[in-house]
């Protein structure tokens, strides 16, 4: 084992570190907001350590780590400023791959937390990451939060505890296809209302901000709501995970702001079909969308994606697309139904388990395939 002295490096003095997830470009320090968000070295020496500062009014920020792409820990982040250490001991002329992901959705209901990294400190030297030749970016709901991805199927608390980027359909997909990815995502949230019919808690009205579902004086000083860097950053697919929770507000009471007295409810017919008038506002919704997530991202396939909880919207989102290609005349958009959870492949929370994941990615990653460009 080395006896040689570490040295600390401030993220911005490092050449070869590579940022994964949508970040302001700030290195003084980095904040991590969205789940899946990471740093990436390639480093020789035997020992690594990084700087974190934490924060959080209820719900704590987690990580796992890899080397080599294997990995090898998963860690609560308790509040304050210190060293976690990554890796210690190991040889000191081998050279490591180590990346640090944030496990943890962006917390819309916690505007306290966050996650932010200051500093590494080592023996060894950084050397160049190797870009992937492909960017994959998933949008969706707890399910692209790795929501009880982990975890026993008896836990029923929502706790940061089982949520997961790493046993998750859009990580795994990612690595099947050799690609960087990101993912936008909030559990509980649609394209047009939250499961609880709240017209605010939707994914497309804060798309274009760097994590602008957040809330607070906190997270505004962090650069939350700044617009998003779309140039610096454009993927090849974009993967559209939602309506999920769209047909759940069906069947959940009005939403009711109890400041202003707004109400807003999704309703069934006496059938229990959805109410013709209330789908199309869903459809409509996701139209929208699809307009949104082509001005920003102009040469992307898009894939509405859906159906490891059911299938129940899909009719509408197929209405939705088709819509969408008649107006726009746009052919790189399609709709792929994911495989449902079973007994087997549930996990925590009555969501998809990390079983669920896998095959939910191993179907995704085969149809992505049959479209990525060939490079």
């Amino acid at each position: 084992m080395s006896n040689t002295k570490l040295e600390v490096y401030p993220l911005s003095d490092i050449d070869f570190l590579k940022v994964h997830g949508r970040t302001t470009g700030n290195l003084s320090p980095l904040t991590l907001f969205w789940t899946g968000s990471a740093i990436e070295f390639n480093v020789k020496g035997s020992e690594l350590w990084i700087e974190v500062e934490v924060g959080y009014e209820h719900y704590e920020p987690w990580i796992s780590v890899l080397i080599n792409e294997v990995p090898v820990s998963r860690q609560m982040l308790i509040a304050g400023r210190y060293w976690v250490c990554l890796f210690r001991g190991m040889n000191e002329n081998a050279l490591k791959n180590v990346r640090v992901v944030k496990d943890l959705q962006a917390m819309n209901a916690d505007p306290g937390c966050s996650l932010q990294i200051h500093a590494v400190k080592s023996d060894g030297e950084f050397l160049p990451v190797k870009d992937k030749p492909y960017k994959l970016e998933f949008i969706g709901d707890s399910i692209t939060s790795g929501e009880g991805a982990i975890g026993a199927k008896a836990e029923e608390d929502w706790i940061p505890m089982w949520f997961s980027a790493m046993h998750n359909y859009s990580t795994i997909t990612a690595e099947i296809l050799n690609a960087e990815h990101r993912i936008i995502s909030q559990s509980g949230w649609g394209v047009l209302t939250s499961w609880d019919n709240n017209p605010r808690s939707n994914i497309p009205d804060y798309y274009e901000h760097v994590c602008g579902l957040l809330t607070g004086d906190k997270n505004t000083a962090l650069g939350a709501f700044e617009e998003n860097n779309f140039a610096a950053w454009q993927p090849d697919v974009v993967v559209i995970n939602l309506g999920t929770n769209d047909g759940g507000a069906f069947h959940t009471p009005e939403w009711r702001d109890e400041s202003t007295g707004e109400t807003h409810k999704q309703r069934l017919n006496e059938d229990g079909s959805y109410r013709e008038e209330d789908i199309e506002v869903f459809e409509r919704a996701a139209e929208s969308f699809l307009i949104k997530l082509r001005k920003y991202n102009a040469h992307a396939h898009l894939v509405w994606a859906y159906g490891m909880l059911g299938i129940p919207m899909m009719p509408a989102i197929c209405r939705a697309v088709d819509a969408y290609v008649k107006k726009m005349g746009d052919r790189k958009v399609s709709v792929f139904q994911l495989p449902t959870i079973t007994d087997e492949t549930v996990g925590a929370r009555n969501h998809p388990g990390v079983l669920a994941h896998q095959d939910a990615a191993k179907a995704l990653a085969g149809y992505i395939k049959g479209i990525l460009p060939k490079r």
